[in-house]
């Protein structure tokens, strides 16, 4: 059966989707509160501009659903299947780094303190996670020195008779031999406890209080040791930072995203005390911001976390955040709070979070292309004068020559460079001709002349042959035929061979055969980057184009609805749809319409949606 007539079958129930390709293997996992709705979007021409729904749908071959009682089930459904089916086109969750974090199992008699992966619901008290190796074995020295707990496994612990060496060189306790009693040993770990909760103000008074009593008691060596024990706690304390009055303990979620590709940052704070920054990395993304996010907050706290009593997000996450916030309390045992913070310090903190989400991205393009390389092998690959440190990339978007745009966008040693973007509507070309609208746009970009459209060195054309023809010959006629142009094929399946694509095919005019890269070349990853970035600002454009032509046109023929109420109408609700959703009284407090007007514009767009075939 056709997928879209299957689709047309699927309940209006809530449940969870699957998606799979020709070889039967689950490529997308998605829930629904309407199953039918929901899927059935997929199939609806210029329904969802997304750019990387085509990718999905190109490969789908069958789609199955599993209904469930409601959307709670679903949401817990949908993160089990993608934990257990690893889908390419659900969100590619990668840490920057290795996470430890610090065990105590609190309920033995004689607790030692280690360094785990995992997080376990065994009892133990955890503490981190902690991304810097050096920091964490600091800390353990540190909390040896000052809090001297035992070093010994299980294992040498019963069948030790006599203390070890670190009884007489480190200063333990030695509870193997008894030198300690299950009493004192157990204050010790309880001042661990609050060192690593970062109640450093509560530990040092207790330390004092302790010193006190020991000085009057006439135990002074104890109370020196104390004194010691205070000293290395306030010394620890001025190192740390106070980002959060509240003593609340959260985590903070950065987030940036460009295309297919977004970078979280996660700023952990505890007791007030901003004690690590971790990072992860995302891409094949093809769901929307709320969407996206909504996943990386079930896959990040789906593994084994130790959960905060607050969430800080930047964008929301709609409906899923009451969910999502009951998934979170059962796993944690305690009430878990999702907040999208507007003003205060919240504002502040997500602030930072975003700066730092920033700053990784950047990091890990400049590590992973190492532009200075890239530009120096597009140099010689490409037989250039000099390294092209400016590229601009040319992209067209349509759907079967409605609404054409194409997008200009430019990088300065392989970053983009956001003030070169471009975009351009297609005026001289009717119907779907790909050519001739490339060569409209590359006539107009280089027959300007002022201040911001200098030319390049070095032109991406997204495409292959035909496209890099039609650019190469425009680019002559208007004075730029000393500009270096290319073209670039995105990668496509192979006849007969089943999971095999071909490589990315770089055009070169005059030459017969694509130049093929190397997939671990950085001068391709730059090229497939602008020419993504490139995609993206069309497709972002052409929806605008395809949202604002739909509503006008909806609303041509309507007595007193001119240019500027149509445009403050598109501004407030965004489609048709969103205004037949609205009420007249909301329509009414748009500027320039009143409510007489405000029903007659119902009324209007309510008889032309019933006179569709």
């Amino acid at each position: 059966m056709e997928l879209k007539a299957k689709a047309g079958q699927f309940p209006a129930s809530p449940g969870v989707y699957l998606m799979k390709d020709e070889g039967g293997r689950i490529i997308y996992v998605g829930k629904a509160v309407n199953l039918r709705a929901r899927v059935k979007s997929y199939f609806r021409e210029g329904a969802d501009g997304r750019p990387q729904i085509p990718l999905l749908m190109e490969r789908a071959r069958d789609i199955e659903f599993i209904v469930t009682e409601s959307e709670k089930e679903a949401f817990f459904l949908e993160n089990s299947l993608i934990k257990r089916h690893h889908p390419r086109f659900n969100v590619d969750l990668r840490d920057d780094k290795t996470y430890y974090s610090l065990r105590l199992p609190v309920k033995d008699r004689f607790p030692r303190l280690t360094l785990v992966r995992k997080v376990k619901d065994d009892g133990a008290l955890y503490f981190g996670p902690y991304s810097s190796a050096r920091d964490l074995h600091d800390t353990i020295d540190l909390i040896h020195k000052v809090f001297p707990l035992r070093h010994c496994s299980e294992r040498e612990f019963t069948s030790r008779k006599r203390p070890c060496l670190y009884q007489a060189t480190r200063g333990c306790k030695a509870p193997c031999s008894g030198l300690i009693s299950e009493e004192e040993y157990r204050h010790l770990v309880d001042e661990v406890v609050l060192f690593l909760n970062g109640k450093n103000k509560k530990l040092i008074q207790l330390l004092k209080n302790g010193m006190e009593r020991a000085a009057i008691e006439e135990r002074f060596e104890e109370a020196a040791l104390l004194r010691d024990r205070i000293r290395a706690v306030e010394t620890t304390l001025e190192k740390q930072k106070v980002v959060s009055h509240g003593g609340i303990d959260k985590d903070v979620v950065g987030w940036v995203r460009e295309g297919s590709e977004a970078q979280a940052a996660i700023l952990v704070i505890r007791s007030g005390l901003l004690i690590d920054r971790r990072g992860y990395y995302m891409k094949n993304l093809f769901e929307d911001d709320e969407e996206t996010l909504a996943e990386f907050v079930r896959r990040y706290y789906g593994g084994e976390r130790i959960i905060p009593a607050q969430i800080l997000l930047g964008t929301g996450i709609g409906h899923e955040a009451e969910a999502i916030g009951e998934w979170l309390t059962e796993k944690r045992g305690k009430k878990v709070t999702i907040l999208n913070p507007r003003r205060g310090e919240g504002v502040s903190l997500l602030r930072l979070a975003d700066k730092n989400a920033r700053e990784l991205l950047d990091q890990r393009r400049k590590s992973k292309v190492g532009f200075e390389t890239a530009l120096e092998e597009l140099r010689v690959r490409l037989s250039l004068p000099h390294p092209p440190r400016k590229i601009e990339c040319y992209d067209i978007s349509n759907i079967q020559g409605t609404a054409p745009v194409a997008s200009m966008v430019a990088f300065l040693d392989g970053m983009p460079l956001k003030e070169g973007y471009r975009k351009f509507s297609i005026k001289s070309v009717a119907g779907q001709d790909d050519f001739a609208m490339m060569a409209e746009v590359i006539r107009r970009r280089f027959s300007r002349s002022e201040d911001g459209w200098e030319w390049p060195d070095l032109v991406v054309i997204d495409g292959g042959p035909g496209q890099l023809s039609a650019a190469k010959v425009a680019m002559e006629e208007a004075g730029a035929g000393q500009v270096p142009v290319i073209g670039l094929a995105k990668s496509r399946p192979i006849p007969g061979a089943e999971g095999v694509k071909t490589p990315e095919r770089i055009f070169l005019p005059g030459r017969k055969n694509p130049l093929i890269l190397s997939r671990n070349s950085s001068a391709l990853f730059i090229l497939q980057r602008i020419r993504d970035e490139a995609h993206r600002f069309a497709v972002e454009y052409h929806r605008k184009r395809r949202s604002t032509s739909t509503i006008s046109s909806a609303l041509d023929g309507i007595s007193g609805v001119g240019v500027a109420r149509r445009k403050a109408l598109l501004k407030r609700f965004g489609s048709v749809a969103g205004i037949l959703r609205a009420s007249a009284e909301e329509i009414a407090g748009v500027e320039g319409i009143g409510k007489n007007l405000a029903e007659t514009i119902l009324k209007s767009l309510g008889e032309k949606q019933k006179g569709r075939p």
